[in-house]
């Protein structure tokens, strides 16, 4: 079924994708066959127009790995990058003011294509180490966006919402087994930002084949279809990404959505049917 959206040309763009790019078990139900490694990311850009990427969580990139990335993807590809884990889990941002300016300078080398920053806090992450966070989001730089995640529902209270909504960084809506859904599909009525960002987790790891869907998340994706509208009429732009362990295969998950907004999809048959332009 497809509910009904904002239509006119002031309504806020939609950006869907995947978290991550890089999985072999993509090969035949999304990239042609024998597409080599090297060339996912060029092949991913012509389904979707945006991407999550989680390696930064693990490391700041080099300069020339950044550059590359925007080399492979059209102008108007956009990434978002997750903060290192040195900044939120082991630092927890205490004292990590220069690696913050050094990760924020490094993504600036994708220029325009450089989406929001997403800060993913750890699960024990709690409100009563909070100091040190209300701190830092006031250290953030200005010309960048930032959305944060928090893994732990006391995190969901109104003073929270008032210090994202003073800083600007959005309140990433992750569904997941961390926050309600009921509490995440409310929240699309009450942004902290002039964006919002969304993320299909799933409740667990035990999917390992990447694939094919292997659960059907029907309504989950109706439940969040039905709030769209709403979000729309609150934010400038929305980003949204599903992980491979939503429901077995990302890249399916993201049409389905797509189709239930209304948005135009890309058949991965089609893939290789052209040499890429970029």
């Amino acid at each position: 079924m497809r509910w009904p959206m904002c239509e006119t040309e002031s309504c806020p763009a939609i950006r869907l994708g995947t978290q991550g790019w890089n999985y072999p078990a993509w090969i035949g139900p999304f990239y042609p066959a024998h597409t080599r490694a090297v060339d996912f990311l060029r092949t991913y850009a012509k389904a979707f127009e945006v991407v999550e990427i989680d390696s930064t969580f693990y490391a700041i990139p080099p300069v020339r790995t950044v550059r590359g990335w925007a080399s492979r993807v059209p102008e108007h590809f956009v990434f978002s990058c997750k903060l290192p884990q040195a900044i939120t889990h082991e630092r927890r941002f205490r004292d990590s003011r220069g690696l913050l300016d050094e990760f924020a300078d490094r993504m600036r080398e994708l220029g325009p294509r450089l989406g929001p920053i997403l800060i993913q806090c750890a699960p024990d992450f709690l409100p009563a180490q909070g100091k040190p966070f209300a701190e830092w989001l006031a250290a953030l730089p200005r010309d960048l966006r930032f959305a944060v995640e928090f893994r732990h529902p006391s995190w969901v209270r109104r003073r929270v919402l008032s210090l994202l909504q003073e800083h600007g960084v959005a309140l990433a809506l992750s569904d997941g087994r961390w926050i309600p859904r009921e509490w995440l599909l409310a929240l699309c009525a009450h942004p902290t930002a002039d964006f919002a960002y969304l993320r299909w987790m799933g409740p667990d790891r035990a999917i390992t084949d990447y694939s094919q869907l292997q659960v059907d998340r029907s309504a989950e994706l109706d439940a969040w279809a039905r709030m769209m509208p709403v979000l729309q009429g609150q934010v400038r732009e929305i980003f949204g990404f599903v992980n491979n362990h939503f429901a077995g295969h990302a890249p399916a998950s993201v049409r389905l959505l797509q189709t239930r907004l209304g948005l135009p999809t890309v058949d991965p048959a089609r893939l290789g049917d052209q040499a890429s332009l970029f």
